[in-house]
């Protein structure tokens, strides 16, 4: 639990310098990542190497790479559950606008969700999204196809972008 927590916390650090570059910003997958490495140093290394005799740095180093390398267990489920805090944000968004905003182009995050899980609390909150735009008399986009609410081109770049495609060395993204 506490390598997840580790995880969820520092696993977006590197956002502060770099932003939040996604797949339809047209940046490699293998840029992003050298982007967001030589962020991490220079926070870990430059800013925190000597707090602590540069143990807060090293330590927060180690989680961020556990996430970025996205091979344990752990940090699979903090992948997902990242993909569901934007799901659970859409829906709230959705709702505190009476449906007039649809953000079903955002569902297609759930396709890249690996663990049962949490694979099984995304179908959940998908299922109260739809109910709740069925309570309202209109029908959500991107609800039965998570990918229906992409149009093609950002469709294509998400998928090269987490294909592997751009990734670098042993970078995976799941």
């Amino acid at each position: 639990m506490n390598r997840c927590i580790k995880m969820a916390l520092v696993h977006d650090m590197a956002e502060l310098l770099v932003g939040d570059i996604t797949p339809v910003d047209g940046v490699l997958k293998s840029e992003k990542s050298r982007r967001e490495s030589t962020t991490m140093d220079f926070l870990c290394k430059d800013l925190l190497g000597n707090v602590g005799g540069g143990d807060a740095g090293v330590e927060i180093k180690r989680a961020w790479q556990e996430y970025e390398d996205s091979e344990t267990l752990e940090s699979h489920f903090v992948h997902d559950v990242d993909k569901m805090e934007l799901i659970l944000q859409m829906l709230e968004y959705e709702k505190s606008h009476d449906g007039r905003i649809d953000l079903g182009e955002f569902t297609h995050v759930a396709n890249r969700i690996v663990l049962p899980e949490v694979k099984q609390w995304c179908d959940q909150a998908l299922e109260d999204r739809k109910a709740y735009w069925e309570s309202i008399g209109k029908t959500p986009t991107g609800y039965q196809n998570a990918e229906q609410g992409q149009d093609a081109e950002k469709k294509k770049m998400s998928d090269e972008y987490y294909s592997g495609q751009y990734a670098n060395g042993n970078h995976k993204e799941q």
